[in-house]
């Protein structure tokens, strides 16, 4: 018998989660549960991740949780726990499904089908950030070929699996040239390995657009941690509700289960609740574990109850609804339909085994990495021709070559018209970008301290089997 650990959670997270073990339990299928705490109540017991080490012990012995919604506390500098699960954890892969109810539930998108697969472990959401100056901040994107790898294999993995057709890709590479570049380059170079699947690339503004209006038109969508989790919500919300989707968390040793709405405290404790998302999310889990009958008796048991229109608060609508439910009153409706199936809306049959082995990195191969100058980042509170003056008096075998300012170039030839802050990016190296050598840097980093320069970061410029490892500024 697996065992599963649980987590509450917290808002709405303890009324969707007991209705979904009451589905669980009625359906039959052979889990044991252990539960942990975590969330709010965690953070204020002094876990400043939010999770005690028993809880950790007790995910990573049974290698499979099941999530209710959690609430992080505001400021004092709490971070998400959600993504200290999902990383520390490895869970790098999120596979969200949304597929519309028409004509149960209302949408403008009837035919909508798209599964999104969202990378969980980088981008933005390493959530590396610093102040600098008085007037700027910094958040770190970071984007590693592994990463980019397993995320953009899985995808194609899953598609492949799961009867799909296509594999479309979403990044902003027209501007960050060199993180989203190195995920769209990807994406081309595994695409190969996958003929029979049709694959293409958006840039990430128009394709959002484009799964606003015609989300017919996707299959899978495969993209970086922050485009995932904001496109992923909006093709929730589009097929009638964001409280009706569940993902799934997949690393190469466990996996976590959850709905992909917050702890919405404004209605806990008041038996409105949905309690689909975190059901959906337990039925992808079932699947998970090899347990495909449960899941599809699950799964057809909710989708009649659906099309009898015993609906839950949020999704009912009079003339199309015909009776509006609480959390429980919804959960023993899908109770009394196990067994049953929906006249309209599609039969699931899981009985398919549609698992695969969890994608891994392949080993990257070393290049020869040169180190070819250093970009400078200073606070000062001068115009771009004053920052150059001073500058200037720190040069050796480095001489400045541009200044920019929120990445565009201000020096040499800037315009008055651009508006500067009091953070300068400076940028030094040697005719031709030929190679430096460290000595040379920490010179140059000496006689700026020397000057009185406040510098309050330093980046260095390399190339890689000759190729520019770095941007240009906006405008250079």
């Amino acid at each position: 018998m697996k065992t599963i650990t649980i987590a509450k959670g917290d808002g709405i997270g303890p009324e969707i989660m007991e209705a979904t073990l009451q589905i669980l339990k009625a359906s039959g299928v052979q889990l044991k549960f252990e539960e942990i705490e975590v969330g709010k109540e965690a953070y204020l017991a002094g876990f400043t991740s939010g999770i005690s080490p028993a809880a950790w012990k007790c995910i990573r012995k049974n290698k499979v949780l099941l999530k209710a919604p959690i609430t992080t506390p505001q400021g004092k500098g709490y971070k998400s726990l959600n993504v200290t699960l999902r990383k520390t954890l490895g869970l790098y892969a999120n596979i969200r499904p949304c597929k519309s109810l028409h004509p149960y539930v209302e949408t403008k998108h009837p035919i909508m089908d798209l599964v999104i697969v969202r990378e969980n472990e980088e981008d933005l959401y390493a959530g590396i950030e610093h102040q600098q100056t008085n007037d700027v901040v910094q958040c770190l994107k970071l984007i590693s070929v592994p990463g980019c790898e397993k995320i953009i294999r899985y995808a194609f993995e899953y598609a492949k699996a799961n009867n799909r057709k296509k594999v479309t890709c979403f990044t902003k590479d027209n501007i960050m040239k060199q993180t989203d570049g190195l995920f769209h380059q990807m994406f081309t170079e595994i695409a190969k390995e996958y003929p029979s699947l049709k694959s293409e690339h958006w840039i990430v503004d128009i394709g959002a657009a484009k799964v606003a209006e015609t989300p017919e038109d996707f299959d899978v969508i495969v993209m970086p941690n922050l485009y995932g989790d904001i496109i992923s919500d909006i093709a929730a919300q589009i097929t009638g509700s964001v409280g009706l989707a569940g993902s799934s968390n997949i690393g190469e040793n466990c996996a976590m289960f959850e709905a992909i709405h917050g702890s919405a405290p404004d209605i806990a404790g008041q038996n409105m609740a949905n309690p689909t998302g975190l059901l959906q999310g337990a039925i992808l889990m079932l699947k998970h574990i090899g347990e495909g009958k449960a899941a599809e008796q699950i799964h057809n048991a909710w989708s009649k109850t659906i099309e009898e229109g015993k609906h839950t608060a949020d999704i009912y609508k009079a003339g199309t609804s015909k009776e509006k439910l609480g959390t429980k009153e919804f959960a023993e409706a899908i109770i009394e339909n196990l067994g049953k199936v929906p006249a309209f809306l599609p039969i699931v049959n899981y009985s398919k085994n549609t698992s695969f082995d969890v994608p891994k990195a392949s080993q990257v191969a070393p290049k020869k990495k040169e180190l070819v100058g250093i970009d400078v980042f200073t606070d000062a509170d001068v115009n771009p021709n004053k920052m150059a003056e001073l500058l200037k008096k720190a040069e050796n075998q480095l001489k400045l070559v541009m200044i920019t300012n929120r990445g565009v170039k201000v020096w040499p030839q800037g315009f008055e018209e651009t508006f500067c802050t009091q953070h300068w990016r400076c940028r030094f190296m040697k005719d031709n970008e030929a190679v430096v050598n460290r000595e040379e840097i920490i010179e140059l980093l000496r006689q700026l301290n020397n000057h009185t320069i406040d510098v309050i970061k330093t980046e260095n410029l390399y190339t890689f089997e000759g190729k520019r490892g770095f941007s240009l500024g906006q405008g250079q």
